[in-house]
């Protein structure tokens, strides 16, 4: 038998593999990329003196597509399984304060930062201080809330959450993307 091959991690440079769901906190973990790659688009976007439209293509279908998706998947279930399964000594349910904060800033501004780049791809032009300004502060809540998630929520999660667990968030990720469940097998497959 062959020694299986590390998973290579995407480059973020596109949505998540969907195949990654039957290992939903892997899926989770390169959607994190995802966002950290987006992230950085919206820096350049932020501080270019001509936009680059491919990135602001990219970004407003991330913002439009997958975001939302996504913390769906953390607020629906992630969080709510971590809650019930983590010890007083995590102090968990402070990180997903923490989370949450930093996410529910991120989605005060995104309509904001939405229309902006939708703005730019109809005038051409180049953006204002202001939105400039709004555009890193975005960016800097979701990177925020990816350093809690990567540093503290995953490395928890993988060792709290039951096989039963990561089946029942996968199934409701897949099933969140239209996409679904895997059929049942034995655990000796």
């Amino acid at each position: 038998m062959q020694p299986s091959e590390p998973l290579l991690r995407g480059s973020g440079e596109k949505p998540t593999s969907l195949g990654l769901l039957a290992n939903p906190l892997d899926f989770i973990s390169e959607d994190h990329l995802r966002e950290r790659q987006v992230c950085a688009m919206i820096d350049r976007l932020a501080t270019a003196a001509v936009l680059n439209r491919q990135e602001v293509t990219t970004v407003l279908r991330f913002l439009n597509e997958e975001l939302n998706v996504h913390l769906r998947d953390e607020a629906e279930d992630l969080f709510p399984l971590l809650a019930r399964r983590c010890t007083e000594e995590d102090a968990i349910d402070a990180v997903i304060d923490r989370i949450r904060t930093d996410q529910d800033e991120a989605m005060r501004l995104l309509p904001e930062v939405r229309a902006m780049l939708a703005g730019c791809l109809d005038r051409e032009g180049a953006l204002s201080v202001k939105e400039r300004g709004v555009l890193s502060r975005f960016a800097g809540h979701v990177r925020r809330h990816l350093v809690a998630e990567n540093a503290i929520l995953l490395p928890i999660a993988r060792v709290r959450l039951t096989r039963a667990d990561l089946r029942n968030l996968s199934k409701h990720m897949r099933s969140r993307r239209g996409l679904p469940d895997f059929p049942e097998t034995t655990d000796a497959e």
